[in-house]
């Protein structure tokens, strides 16, 4: 049997322990609590006391908890953002893909609330959504229109909040639209405008085949992310706004698991919204899988 070198030998030992950071990681901040917690979903644990084993009863309760059930509907109705903030993305990268003059300046304007506080920018816009002095009030006065207490009315406060996450995120997808973009060969929008092609043509069968995957990705990591929204209720409306109109499912999860000590409840709520997450995930991929992103 031929020996190994001290060399190979020593950057294999490095390599096991450059892999052995991230696994020791996963391991104990992610697959352990997720184990754990997934095992306090089936126990009334306090947080504090004994987990004392309990069957599916918190499951059982979430079928008839109300609250639940419009957290549930809160959060997938602010999801209603991520389209919106697709097709914005879209055309402000086709709009900065020209070159034209001030590009690079609005490319960092867009991406500055991207790598903003979150805390920050709800605490910002809280103060815009005042209903006495805020900013979007006061410019809505300009036309003569007396504008909501935004964060107060539950009629308007999901709409806030969608606005105030689609302007959050709308420099990221911008990003990798535009990085989407400027891979496209020039030769295919040449081809086409010898052919005769219209903007609009050349849009559905040549630019929007080679941004899909961008699409997708957007689309997946968005929803994922949409479904844990918390920072910006918690900050915006401590209270779950009015009549608990803008309480998201992880804010319910952190209201009962740490405001109410009722951790094996807010466990059996995690496992359900992670499940969901995984479902819808799936489902994108399945599709993913059928769709082409060959030009038309």
């Amino acid at each position: 049997m031929q020996k190994t070198s001290k060399l190979y030998q020593s950057e294999r030992r490095n390599a096991y322990l450059f892999i052995a950071a991230p696994v020791l990681g996963y391991i104990l901040f992610i697959l352990l609590p997720t184990l754990y917690s997934f095992y306090g979903s089936f126990t009334n644990w306090n947080g504090l006391g004994q987990m004392n084993f309990i069957g599916f009863a918190n499951y059982l309760d979430l079928l008839s908890d109300e609250s639940f059930h419009k957290t549930m509907f809160n959060t997938l109705f602010m999801m209603l953002g991520i389209p919106l903030g697709l097709i914005l993305a879209l055309l402000l990268a086709m709009g900065l893909n020209r070159a034209i003059f001030g590009t690079e300046f609005f490319r960092v304007i867009y991406y500055v609330p991207v790598i903003s506080s979150i805390a920050a920018i709800s605490i910002l816009w809280q103060w815009a959504y005042n209903g006495d002095y805020g900013l979007v009030n006061q410019f809505l006065n300009i036309f003569g229109i007396d504008g909501p207490s935004w964060l107060m009315n539950k009629d308007t406060v999901k709409p806030a909040l969608i606005l105030m996450t689609v302007w959050k995120g709308l420099g990221y997808s911008m990003l990798l639209y535009l990085a989407a973009l400027q891979s496209v060969p020039k030769t295919y929008y040449e081809a086409a405008k010898l052919d005769g092609a219209n903007s609009f043509q050349v849009f559905r069968h040549i630019t929007f085949p080679m941004v899909k995957p961008v699409t997708f990705f957007i689309v997946v990591t968005s929803i994922i992310g949409g479904a844990q929204i918390f920072t910006e209720i918690n900050v915006m409306t401590p209270t779950g706004g009015p009549e608990f109109s803008s309480a998201t499912v992880v804010f319910y999860i952190w209201q009962k698991a740490f405001g109410n000590f009722e951790m094996g409840y807010g466990s059996a709520m995690a496992v359900v919204l992670g499940l969901f997450i995984f479902i819808v995930t799936y489902i994108q991929f399945k599709i993913n899988e059928k769709s082409t992103f060959e030009l038309d």
